[in-house]
This record gives C-alpha cells, structure tokens and sequence, in this order.
C-alpha cells in the first residue's frame, strides 16, 4: 500500500519492516553463539520486538479501517 511522506501510516509501515528485520537477525544470532546470557538476549530482544511489530499492526489496521469508515460516512 502507498501511502504520502507525511502520513503517520507510511513511517509505521516503515518502521515495522524494520523491526521485522532486527526479529529475524536477532533469531538468527541465537544459533551462531554458544554463550547462553547472549542467545537469551537475543530471544528476549525477538520477543519484545515482536510485541512492538504487533502495535504497529494494529495501529495500521486500525488507522485503514476508520478511513473506510469515513469513506461510508462522506458517501452517505
């Protein structure tokens, strides 16, 4: 979905695929170290990113459904 430079949605949309990439590195690195205070770091850092991702997903959906919201309305 495109969205202008400066709608809120269009730097969430960024900033999730962001967090998803730091996820997925972070999942990766617990297998490439041994030390476990390092592989728990890197789970627990996952974990909350992954929480962090699940509110910009929200925010995305919920920002996409008042504007179809506002598009029934102003067509009434």
């Amino acid at each position: 979905m495109a969205y202008m430079e400066n709608n809120p949605t269009y730097h969430a949309v960024k900033i999730r695929g962001m967090l998803k990439d730091v996820i997925k590195r972070c999942r990766e690195d617990i297998d490439k170290v041994s030390e476990p205070k390092a592989q728990a770091m890197f789970e627990t850092t996952a974990e909350v990113l992954t929480g962090l991702m699940t509110a910009y997903n929200d925010y995305e959906t919920e920002v996409e459904e008042s504007m179809r919201h506002e598009g029934v309305v102003r067509s009434l």
